[in-house]
Parts: C-alpha cells; structure tokens; sequence
C-alpha cells in the first residue's frame, strides 16, 4: 500500500479539483502555484493512490426528466452477513439507487433512489425491493425540495496525514 504524505500542495488540489474537474494542468498549477510538472505528478498519485476516484459530470436531474427523489429506510429481516451482502449486491444492481449506506439506528440500510415519477417509484419498491428475501421492512421519504447536493467535501479540518 502506497505511503504518501498528504500535505498543503495536496490540499490544495484537492480542493481545485473538487470545484471544476475539467481544469488543464497548466490552470490547476497556476491556481495553486506550483509548476505544472510537479503540479501533474502530485495528481496523479493522488488518483494512483484512490484519493482522486474520477471526474464526473453533475446533471440537473429534474431537466432531465429525474422529478422524484426518495430516501428508503431498508431494515434486513436477520442480521446475517449473507443478508447484508446480498442486499448490498441487489441495491448496487439497481440504477435508480445514486447512493446507498448502511446506518445505525431504526434502519440497516439507508438508499438514495432517484426516479421520473411516483409510478416509477411504486414499480421499483413493489416489483424489485419488496421482492427480496432479505428485506424485513421499507419506510420511504420523499424529498420535497433539494436544498443542497454534490457540494465538495470540507477539506479545511483535515490534517496533513500519511496514506
């Protein structure tokens, strides 16, 4: 496993990168003042080393045409390590599933589904969720309003460390 040191130069970066992923070499050097060829060698540890994991683009999902956005409560009926494996495999099958966690609290899994609309949801919960074996319990929220998403993560508390 690689051991780097993470440090300021790498911060900052990080943060540049977080902000506009399409940045040249040549721009993200001269925002963080170094030079592009030592510039371009931290960036590419950073993405050997798994830190950096890709560059995407984030699309307005209500222009096209993704209306609903429903956060699933899903409690497992047995805690085995087969179930949560198996759950975990059938949620990360389902497109429609942008982000999922296993949390601690009422629920095991907590999954972020993002579909057109309420039939779309109705069909996904009734024809693939409530279907699996595993699955004991589904509480479903559904998000009135977006009031913050893809935001960068702080990077500003986070201590130069070894990796």
């Amino acid at each position: 496993m690689p051991n780097h040191m993470i440090d300021a130069a790498d911060m900052r970066i990080l943060s540049e990168l977080q902000e506009d992923g399409r940045l040249t070499n040549v721009e993200l050097s001269e925002r963080i003042a170094l030079s592009p060829s030592p510039c371009l060698r931290r960036v590419k540890r950073l993405e050997a080393d798994g830190i950096v994991r890709g560059y995407r683009a984030v699309l307005d999902r209500k222009k096209i045409g993704l209306d609903l956005t429903v956060f699933v409560e899903i409690r497992v009926s047995k805690h085995t390590h087969d179930n949560a494996a198996g759950l975990q495999r059938s949620l990360e099958a389902m497109p429609e599933v942008v982000a999922c966690h296993m949390v601690s609290g009422a629920a095991d899994f907590l999954a972020e589904v993002v579909v057109p609309t309420l039939a779309d949801y109705e069909r996904l919960l009734t024809e693939r969720l409530l279907t699996l074996d595993m699955v004991e319990d589904i509480r479903s929220n559904f998000a009135l309003r977006t009031i913050k998403t893809d935001g960068a993560l702080s990077l500003e508390h986070i201590s130069t460390r070894s990796i």
